[in-house]
């Protein structure tokens, strides 16, 4: 009887740390979220965006150890607001949507830069089957029971496989506004 009594003590004990703990579960939202790009094509900047947000972000800023962000979005909705283009870009050559319809973002590390909402992500990059490791700075804020997370990184195209083009550049800065509501 003491063990099936220490049992429901310690299921007891861990259901009211889980309730009292800060950290909830966070679901990104494309009404008012961006993810926008920018690349240099003939030397001049062309931009776009994507939408389609699926995935869970788990958020207590107290804690940024414990925290994790598994977000994907639709890589068919690119929209650079010229469709002949667009229907270029979901192409084998660049994001290939068929075979590869998400891009996904998974962090290993959440790490607090200063008490004002600012933190580092790390973590894997995948577009068209291709993983990569990345790490970026972003800034997240309260929204009433939402949070909003600001940040923007710098990839290399050619890292992923995306595009063959030597009229583009490079280097696209990936910009990021995500609104996550409670779950």
């Amino acid at each position: 009887m003491r063990h099936v009594t220490g049992i429901v003590v310690a299921q007891l004990a861990t259901t009211l740390a889980y309730a009292q703990s800060p950290a909830r579960t966070f679901l990104p939202v494309d009404e008012g979220s961006t993810i926008s790009f920018k690349i240099k094509n003939f030397g001049i900047n062309s931009e776009g965006s994507f939408k389609g947000m699926r995935g869970t972000i788990v958020w207590d800023p107290q804690n940024a150890a414990m925290d994790s962000f598994d977000v994907s979005i639709d890589a068919a909705s690119v929209n650079t607001d010229n469709n002949m283009r667009d229907d270029h870009l979901r192409k084998e050559t660049y994001f290939d949507v068929e075979k590869y319809p998400r891009i996904r973002l998974v962090s290993t590390g959440i790490a607090l830069v200063d008490r004002n909402g600012h933190y580092r992500l790390t973590g894997k990059l995948t577009i068209k089957n291709t993983t990569k490791e990345i790490s970026f700075p972003f800034l997240a804020t309260p929204a009433g029971d939402d949070y909003i997370f600001k940040g923007t990184f710098t990839i290399n195209r050619r890292d992923f496989d995306v595009g063959g083009s030597s009229t583009l550049g490079n280097d696209v800065t990936v910009s990021l506004t995500v609104l996550a509501r409670r779950g």
